[in-house]
């Protein structure tokens, strides 16, 4: 029987379990003191991070008053609070090692009941520069919706209530997927955090954008009108309607929050419980029917490729992409950027069909340090090498690893990105000077990971250079992308003459001109790579072995 389900005979401890609060939000503040006290660095990172996340909250704040009689307030207001509330939901999944309290299985063996300690942590949570910038903006959101003295009772409780049903949002998410955070998978996550905000600011702007060419602000009011009937947003709603005069709605909209709360609280105690009463069987899982399982989609995927090294190369590459966190975060990143940027300025009506090209592009840039991600087990790999053959066999099979993805991938974003933009007649030319491209960023790739490897640290999300390795990195990837620039120069000239010498009629040469030329000057790049490779395998081997 867990801790959580034995009686506490004593009333001292009883007392104790009742008293939590002071205790949790003083060891809130000792583990934020803690941290800080590890390195100078990590203490002029949070204070630079504190004063641009108050700054940036002050000209929010500022930003809302200044909006208090707009006629159309009403609806950015909700909508900011729904997206705090995505912003709560989601941060706990990707940012897990922001708060060490966020681990309950760490309390497992102390007796301590459900109730007190989900009050505590509850108070602990509201402890941080998060809770005040999005108290701030709450606060904020009510004054500008707030008018008369209905308006402002509603607004003293709306704002407080929004904020803690969006601390309990967070708490239930983290408390739920405790396990997944701090398994391989949660790592993976954390990895992808870079992208999911970049993702996010794209189409922020995007919507911001439209935003302005749908004439304002009342281009948010269809989507207003229901989310201000869905918690927490309902609670700034209810300082609108209850300003308006309309006090059956307002309350009703108040009390949706409160229920919310309630039962974001329910199931946090239910997550917590389950969590602290179930045996943790991830190891037994991994050992049984389903690794079985996994060794048999393994030897499927070996059985589609080409026999000996070629096949067993693109095998571990193609593991490396599914398994690796860093591996996996940047593909998924070139995946994502490579169909965001043309595809996005496409609907915004600025895009060009060329901007397709950028995708090539961006999964042409995995080919740089192919070596970096074995890390110090590229000592078996240098095993297998023992001549200039084995060298070109080795790299040739993880360009093509390599193209297995991308290829498919290349001719799908061009077809999007052209039937977007209706300019199907440039589709030959554009997918032509993609596969030029993609050979430009494969041979330069090859040759940069033979001259300059570096380290991959497997710790830390946003760490991908070992120290003193930057500038390898630097010249490594720039450098080779202005090499597969100047490569690839044949081919946009040919395309620039075509268009200038009024012959469109002969464009849709450049598709196999281009696929041609790409290939051959990936083959040409790999064998360039080769004898360097065979020759510097001590090297390399020093160099990825440094993170």
């Amino acid at each position: 029987m867990s801790v959580l389900d034995a009686p506490v005979g004593a009333a001292p401890g009883r007392a104790a379990n009742e008293n939590l609060v002071p205790v949790f939000v003083r060891l809130k503040l000792t583990l934020l003191r803690n941290g800080l006290r590890q390195s100078a660095g990590r203490r002029a990172a949070y204070i630079a991070s504190v004063v641009v996340t108050l700054l940036f909250a002050a000209g929010q704040l500022i930003g809302l008053i200044a909006l208090r009689g707009n006629a159309h307030t009403d609806s950015l207001v909700v909508l900011l609070a729904a997206v705090l509330a995505v912003g709560w939901a989601v941060m706990p999944l990707f940012f897990p090692s922001g708060d060490e309290t966020l681990d309950p299985s760490r309390l497992v063996m102390l007796p301590l009941r459900p109730r007190p300690l989900i009050s505590a942590l509850l108070a602990s949570s509201l402890v941080g520069i998060g809770p005040l910038f999005t108290l701030c903006l709450t606060a904020g959101s009510v004054f500008a919706v707030a008018r008369g003295a209905a308006g402002a009772v509603f607004a003293v409780v709306a704002a407080p209530l929004a904020l803690l049903v969006c601390v309990a949002l967070a708490r239930a998410v983290a408390t739920a997927n405790t396990r997944l955070l701090t398994s391989r998978k949660g790592r993976d996550l954390a990895v992808l955090s870079g992208l999911v905000i970049a993702v996010g600011f794209q189409v922020v702007n995007f919507g911001a954008q439209r935003l302005g060419r749908a004439g304002g602000l009342s281009a948010l009011d269809p989507v207003a009108d229901v989310v201000r009937w869905l918690p927490p947003a309902s609670a700034i709603g209810a300082v609108d309607s209850a300003s308006k005069g309309s006090y059956g709605p307002a309350l009703v909209q108040l009390l949706l929050s409160v229920a919310a709360l309630v039962a974001l609280l329910w199931l946090w105690q239910r997550s917590l419980v389950k969590l602290m009463t179930t045996p943790d069987g991830s190891t037994l899982a991994a050992a049984g029917p389903g690794r079985e399982k996994a060794g048999k989609g393994g030897s499927g995927l070996a059985a589609l490729l080409p026999q000996g090294r070629t096949g067993t190369v693109m095998e571990r590459s193609l593991r490396y992409i599914a398994r690796d966190p860093k591996t996996k975060a940047a593909w998924v990143t070139a995946l994502a950027i490579g169909l965001i940027v043309p595809v996005l300025n496409a609907l915004q009506g600025t895009g060009s069909v060329y901007f397709a090209c950028f995708a090539a592009w961006m999964l042409g840039i995995q080919m740089y340090n192919q070596f970096g991600q074995d890390t110090s087990a590229f000592w078996m790999v240098a095993l297998t090498i023992s001549s200039t053959r084995d060298a070109y066999l080795e790299l040739r099979a993880r360009a093509l690893a390599l193209l297995l993805i991308t290829l498919p991938y290349t001719i799908v974003v061009t077809v999007v990105t052209a039937a977007l933009l209706d300019e199907w007649a440039s589709l030959p030319e554009v997918m032509g000077l993609s596969f030029a491209l993609l050979g430009g960023m494969l041979a330069t790739g090859a040759v940069a990971s033979a001259n300059f490897p570096y380290s991959i640290p497997q710790e830390g999300a946003f760490k991908n250079v070992a120290p003193g390795q930057a500038g390898l990195a630097w010249i490594s990837i720039f450098g080779g992308m202005v090499s597969a620039g100047l490569l690839c120069a044949p081919a946009i000239a040919a395309t620039i003459w075509l268009h200038v010498a009024d012959h469109e009629q002969w464009l849709w040469l450049l598709l196999p001109v281009g696929a041609v030329y790409g290939a051959l000057i990936s083959w040409a790049g790999l064998r360039v790579a080769a004898p360097r490779t065979a020759d510097r395998l001590p090297e390399i081997l020093a160099a990825v072995s440094k993170g």
